[in-house]
């Protein structure tokens, strides 16, 4: 193997520290990522060919990706997201989606698809399990119907002469559809965060 990095043991280390340090800037962690790769082909070297056992070797003296990308956190003054219950975040997913389907309800269904949106910013921004920054951009498309849901309303109003209830549902509709975007990314994210914590335990 021509690049001692490429070896599928040191991808697998180097995905969990790039995993684990998802809270630090882009730039930062892809100067920690060069760093340990460095270090990585340098103890490599120093062997005839990078085997298995060698590999191995070198992984277990340069450390545990938790513990690397907690000093590197650390260092950079932010806290380790921590994954959450499998059934604590489904719930505050389901509550991420359901804004949209609750609109078919009569009457009511707006209100509470409003209300369940908020309920569901609350809960991702008192978790522990998401950044600063996939908290902030959550909190902006789960809220995102209060400004939507209205200009939707105008410019339906403005196109057909006067807002009928199809209107309604159209414009709630279209204020709305941020909200699964927001519930799609944090799954993502919490499903990145409980793959690294499983490669690291």
């Amino acid at each position: 193997m021509n690049n001692p990095t490429e070896h599928p043991l040191v991808r697998a280390h180097l995905d969990a520290v790039d995993r684990c340090t998802a809270p630090l800037p882009a730039e930062r962690r892809h100067e920690l990522l060069a760093d340990l790769r460095e270090h990585i082909e340098l103890a490599l070297a120093e062997y005839d060919r990078a085997d298995d056992d060698a590999v191995r070797h070198v992984l277990a003296l340069l450390g545990d990706p938790r513990r690397i990308a907690d000093a590197a956190l650390a260092e950079d003054g932010r806290p380790r997201p921590e994954p959450e219950t499998a059934r604590r975040t489904t719930l505050t997913l389901l509550l991420a989606v359901l804004p949209l389907p609750l609109l078919l309800v009569p009457a009511i269904g707006p209100g509470l698809a409003l209300v369940t949106a908020v309920v569901a910013a609350v809960r991702v921004a008192k978790s522990a399990q998401w950044t600063r920054r996939e908290k902030t951009q959550a909190t902006l498309l789960l809220l995102s119907p209060l400004l939507l849901t209205p200009l939707a309303a105008v410019v339906a109003a403005t196109s057909s002469h006067g807002l009928s209830p199809a209107g309604v549902l159209t414009a709630c509709a279209v204020g709305f559809c941020p909200t699964p975007v927001a519930a799609l990314r944090l799954s993502r994210s919490a499903t990145r965060l409980r793959t690294a914590a499983t490669l690291t335990t």
